[in-house]
C-alpha cells in the first residue's frame, strides 16, 4: 500500500511549501508549521545540508520526517537509543507512515525482512543505530538503495553526541562524517536540543557540515518554572514538592548514583508514591519494563541516573527533579527539558549543596581523562554553580549560556521570590581567614564549627579551639554559613581539593578580599514559599461539566486503544488533541478532521469510534 506521502514525490526533488503543508495536514493533522520548521523542511527537501538547534518539544522530528516523505527514497535516521527508535516508529505507523527501525533488539530474520522492504521501496523512514549504520553490510545496503529507490536524506538525531566535551558523548558518532564522503548527493540534517557555541562548532567540524545552513531556534522553554533550593533533608524536601505541587502526576527524579536511585525509589514507594528505578546497573529486562510502564501509564515517577531520558517523547512529564547537581549547564538544560514537552506548565526543581560540588570535583579529577578535558569539565561545573547561586533571573542566566539574550522571565524562583543581596565582605573575610589559619586542609563543615566556636574532641585534637578565628562567626547561624561557603566557591574565592576529602583552599582572587580591597556581595537565603495555588498542568484543566465528562471518556478510550496497540497513550493522541475534541464535540468526520492533531490515517482508524463515543 502506498504511504500517505507517496503522491507528493517526484524525481526532480523540488517542491513548494504547499506540498509540505499538505503532508503536515494530511499525515500529522496540523494546519501550520511552528517557528523555523517550514524553512528547514524546504531547505532539506531541496537537497541542502543543515544543522538544527531546537529545544525539546519544538518539533525537530518533523524537520526530517516531512522531507523524507517528499523526497525520493527512504529517509535514514541515525538515533542513539533503541527506546527512541521504537517510540518514533510507533508514532509514525499510527499516523499511517511506513516506518521501521534496525537495531540489536531484532533477530537476523527480522532485520533481513526490513532490508528487503527498503530495497523494494516499501519503507519511507528507517531508524538505525550508529554502530549498525557503520557496518559494511549496512553501507552496502545504502549503496543499493541509492542505485534503486534512492536515499531521501540522512538525519543525525541527538547530534551533540559527537562532542567529546559533552555529557552524552558517543564515540561511534565521530565516524558519521564518512556519510558525506560516500554519498555526497544525499542531504544531511543534524539535530540537537542542547549545544553551547563550543559544541556547535565541534558538531560542524566532526560531521563535515562546514557548508550546512545553521538554524537556531530560541532555547527558551517559557512553560518550565525553574527552582533551585538549598539541600536540607533532601528526601523530605522532595516529598513535600511531590505532594504539594504534583500529586498523582508523571515526572522524573534524577540522582547521581545507582545506589541513590534504588534507595530513593524504594523510599517513595514506602510513602505511597508509585516510583520506579532506572539505571545502567539494572537487569536490562527490568529496565525496559520500567521504561515501558513510565511511557504507557499515568501517575508514574521514574527515579533515574542520566542513563534515562534522551529521546523520551512522553509529552506530559509535569516535573523534573534533581536530587544532585548535574555535570554542566548543558546537562541541566537537557534533563529539565524533558518536562512539559506538551507546552503545558511544568517544573524544573533541584536541591543542591556544597557536597555536590565536592563530589563532582572528585569525579573530574579522578577520571582518566586528559588534562584538557578536566579543565573543560571544571569550567562547565563552574558555570552551573553560577546559575545555582545567581541572584538574577535563572532563565536569563541559562539562556545567556547559549548566547541568547533575554529579559527576566517572571517564572523562576528568583523572579517570583527575589532574594535579598547583602554585603557579605566581613563574613567572607572571616571565612577565608579561617580556612587559611586551619591550614587549608579541612572541609566546610569543620571550618563552620570553628567559626561558630563549637568546642569538641575534634577541635581539641587539631588544636583549633585556640585559633584566632575560633568563635568569630557566632553572629551568623550555621545555615547562613553554609550558603556563604557555597557562594565563595561559586564566585571563585575558594576551591575544593578532592584529594584532601573536600578541603577548601584559597585562590589568588581571595587575596584582595583578605586585604580589604575587594567587597563581596552575597545572596540572602530564604525559605521557598509553598505555591499559593497549584498551577494548571493539564491541557484539559479549563474543561468543566459536559466537556470534562467527554474528556474523561476519551481518556479511557485512548488508554484501552493504546494498550491494545502496545503503544504509549500519547502516540494515539496527545492530551491537547483529546481536549480539543472534548471542547468542540465534532459530530461528523469532516468536523473531526478539522481538529488539530487528527491526520488522515487516524481519522480513518479512529474516527467512527470517537464519534460514537461523543454521541453516547
Amino acid at each position: 500500500m502506498d504511504s500517505p506521502a507517496a503522491a507528493h514525490r517526484d524525481d526532480d526533488l523540488h517542491h513548494d511549501d504547499r506540498d509540505a503543508l499538505s503532508v503536515l495536514k494530511k499525515v500529522f493533522g496540523y494546519a501550520s508549521f511552528r517557528g523555523p520548521q517550514a524553512d528547514i523542511i524546504d531547505h532539506v527537501t531541496q537537497g541542502g545540508d543543515s544543522l538544527v538547534l531546537m529545544p525539546t518539544g519544538g518539533g525537530k522530528s518533523m524537520c526530517y520526517q516531512i522531507p523524507s516523505l517528499l523526497r525520493r527514497g527512504p529517509g535514514i535516521v541515525v538515533s542513539p537509543l533503541i527506546a527512541l527508535m521504537q517510540d518514533q516508529v510507533s508514532a509514525l505507523k499510527e499516523a499511517g507512515v511506513s516506518a521501521a527501525f534496525l537495531n540489536s533488539s531484532q533477530t537476523a530474520a527480522e532485520s533481513a525482512a526490513i532490508e528487503r522492504a527498503l530495497i523494494a521501496g516499501d519503507i519511507d523512514i528507517a531508524y538505525v543505530a550508529p554502530e549498525r549504520l557503520m557496518t559494511g553490510r549496512f553501507l552496502n545496503l545504502l549503496e543499493r538503495l541509492q542505485e534503486g529507490p534512492g536515499l531521501a536524506l540522512f538525519a543525525i538525531d541527538e547530534a551533540h553526541c559527537v562532542s567529546q566535551w559533552g555529557h552524552d558523548f558517543r564515540p561511534e558518532y565521530i565516524q558519521l562524517s564518512m556519510l558525506h564522503e560516500r554519498f555526497p548527493s544525499v542531504p544531511r540534517i543534524a539535530l540537537t536540543a542542547t549545544a553551547d557555541p563550543q559544541t556547535r562548532a565541534e558538531i560542524v567540524e566532526r560531521l563535515g557540515l562546514g557548508e550546512a545552513r545553521i538554524f537556531v531556534s530560541s532555547f527558551d522553554r517559557p512553560n518550565i518554572r525553574y527552582r533551585i533550593v538549598e539541600k536540607n533533608d533532601a528526601r523530605m524536601q522532595l516529598l513535600r514538592f511531590l505532594r504539594n505541587e504534583h500529586p498523582g502526576e508523571s515526572g522524573i527524579v534524577y540522582c547521581l548514583s545507582r545506589r541513590k536511585v534504588d534507595e530513593t525509589a524504594a523510599w517513595l514507594m514506602s510513602e505511597g508514591i508509585t516510583a520506579l528505578p532506572y539505571h545502567a546497573g539494572m537487569d536490562s529486562a527490568d529496565r525496559a519494563e520500567n521504561q515501558a510502564r513510565f511511557l504507557r501509564e499515568d501517575r508514574i515517577i521514574m527515579v533515574a541516573t542520566i542513563a534515562f531520558g534522551m529521546g523520551i517523547d512522553k509529552p506530559d512529564v509535569r516535573f523534573v527533579a534533581h536530587m544532585d547537581l548535574p555535570k554542566s549547564v548543558e546537562a541541566y538544560y537537557q534533563e529539565t527539558g524533558r518536562a512539559g514537552r506538551d507546552g503545558e506548565p511544568a517544573d524544573a526543581w533541584m536541591v543542591y549543596g556544597l557536597g555536590d560540588v565536592v563530589n563532582h570535583r572528585r569525579m573530574i579529577e579522578q577520571s582518566e581523562a586528559e588534562d584538557q578535558f578536566k579543565r573543560v569539565a571544571g569550567a562547565k561545573l563552574d558555570a552551573l554553580l553560577g546559575l545555582c547561586e545567581s541572584h538574577t533571573c535563572r532563565r536569563v542566566r541559562l539562556l545567556d549560556y547559549f548566547d541568547e539574550a533575554s529579559a527576566p522571565c517572571g517564572n523562576c524562583d528568583v523572579c517570583l521570590e527575589p532574594p535579598e543581596v547583602w554585603d557579605g565582605t566581613d563574613a567572607a573575610r572571616k571565612a577565608l581567614s579561617c580556612v587559611y589559619r586551619a591550614g587549608q586542609r579541612f572541609g566546610a563543615v569543620h571550618i563552620i564549627d570553628i567559626l561558630l566556636g563549637k568546642d569538641s574532641e575534634r577541635m581539641q585534637k587539631w588544636g583549633h579551639a585556640t585559633l584566632s578565628t575560633f568563635g568569630i562567626g557566632r553572629d551568623i547561624d550555621e545555615k547562613t554559613w553554609r550558603a556563604v561557603f557555597r557562594q565563595l566557591v561559586a564566585q571563585g574565592y575558594l576551591v575544593v581539593d578532592h584529594e584532601r576529602y573536600g578541603a577548601l583552599q584559597l585562590t589568588e582572587t581571595s587575596r584582595a578580599v583578605l586585604k580589604g580591597e575587594q567587597s563581596v556581595m552575597l545572596r540572602k537565603m530564604i525559605e521557598s514559599k509553598k505555591s499559593s495555588s497549584k498551577r494548571s498542568s493539564v491541557a484539559a484543566a479549563p474543561l468543566q461539566g459536559e466537556e470534562r465528562e467527554r474528556w474523561e471518556r476519551l481518556r479511557s478510550w485512548r488508554a484501552a486503544t493504546a494498550k491494545e496497540h502496545s503503544v504509549p497513550a500519547y502516540v494515539v493522541f496527545h492530551d491537547a488533541t483529546l481536549a480539543e475534541i472534548a471542547r468542540q464535540c465534532p459530530q461528523s468526520m469532516d468536523a473531526l478532521a478539522g481538529v488539530s492533531g487528527v491526520g488522515a490515517a487516524k481519522l480513518e482508524r479512529y474516527g467512527e469510534a470517537i464519534l460514537k463515543l461523543l454521541g453516547d
